[in-house]
C-alpha cells in the first residue's frame, strides 16, 4: 500500500475576508499534534458551513505536487512559499487527484480518514491570490484537491504518515469525480455519471449532484 509524508498540518480561525464576509481559508502550518475528530482538526474553523465542513467535508487535502504550476500561472506569489496557500488543512508530495479515489481510506497519523469528494473551488480562491483567474483555472486542471471525513479519531503530526489502508473504487479516482461533476464531464458521459451517483462512499452532497446531472 501506498504511504506518503505528511508535509503540514494547517488550520486557522474565521477572519473578515471581503465586503464583510468572513473566511477561514487563511490557515497555518502547526507544530504540534493535532486532534483529528468527525467535525475536523481541533482549532480550525468553516466560516461557510454549507459548502466546507461537516461529516463529509471534515478535512482538506491539496497536493504541495501543484504549487510549481500555480507558481507559473500568478507568478511569485508569496502564498506559495509557504504551506496552506489553498486553505489546505493537509499537505503532502506524490498523491494527487489522478490517483487518489473517492473511498480510499488512509491512516493519517493514528486516525482514520475516507476521501468522500473532490473540492469545488469558489470565489475566495481568486480574491486569495488578488487573481480571479484561479478559480476557472482550477476547474480547467482538475488540480482541485479533495475532502476526507473521519471514520476513527486520532491525531496527526507533520512528518506522520498518510498511509492507504483500502481502495474499494479504483475507477473512481478524484479527478474523474471532478470532471464529470464540476467540469463538464457529465454531458458527455451521462452513464458514468449514474453510475457515480451509486457510488456509496460519495457525499451525500455529490450523490445528489450526479443524480441531477445524469
Amino acid at each position: 500500500m501506498s504511504r506518503f509524508t505528511i508535509r503540514s498540518i494547517n488550520i486557522g480561525k474565521t477572519l473578515p475576508f471581503r465586503d464583510g464576509e468572513a473566511s477561514a481559508i487563511s490557515k497555518r502550518p502547526c507544530t504540534d499534534p493535532v486532534a483529528v475528530t468527525p467535525l475536523g482538526l481541533a482549532g480550525d474553523e468553516q466560516a461557510d458551513r454549507v459548502h466546507h465542513g461537516g461529516v463529509d467535508m471534515a478535512i482538506h487535502h491539496y497536493p504541495h505536487d501543484h504549487y510549481a504550476y500555480w507558481q507559473g500561472f500568478v507568478g511569485d506569489h508569496p502564498l506559495l512559499a509557504d504551506e496552506g496557500a489553498f486553505g489546505e488543512n493537509i499537505s503532502t508530495s506524490g498523491l494527487t487527484e489522478a490517483e487518489a479515489c473517492i473511498g480510499d481510506r488512509y491512516r493519517l497519523g493514528t486516525a482514520l480518514v475516507e476521501i468522500s469528494q473532490a473540492r469545488q473551488p469558489c470565489w475566495k480562491l481568486g480574491h486569495r491570490f488578488s487573481d480571479p483567474r484561479v478559480t476557472a483555472e482550477v476547474v480547467k486542471t482538475g488540480y482541485c484537491g479533495w475532502y476526507y471525513r473521519v471514520i476513527e479519531q486520532g491525531s496527526a503530526c507533520a512528518g506522520d504518515t498518510l498511509e492507504l489502508i483500502a481502495r474499494p473504487h479504483p475507477d473512481w479516482s478524484v479527478g474523474r469525480a471532478f470532471d464529470l461533476l464540476v467540469a463538464g464531464g457529465h454531458k458527455r458521459d451521462p452513464g458514468s455519471t449514474r453510475v457515480l451517483a451509486d457510488l456509496d462512499t460519495l457525499s451525500a452532497e455529490w450523490r445528489r449532484r450526479a443524480a441531477a446531472l445524469g
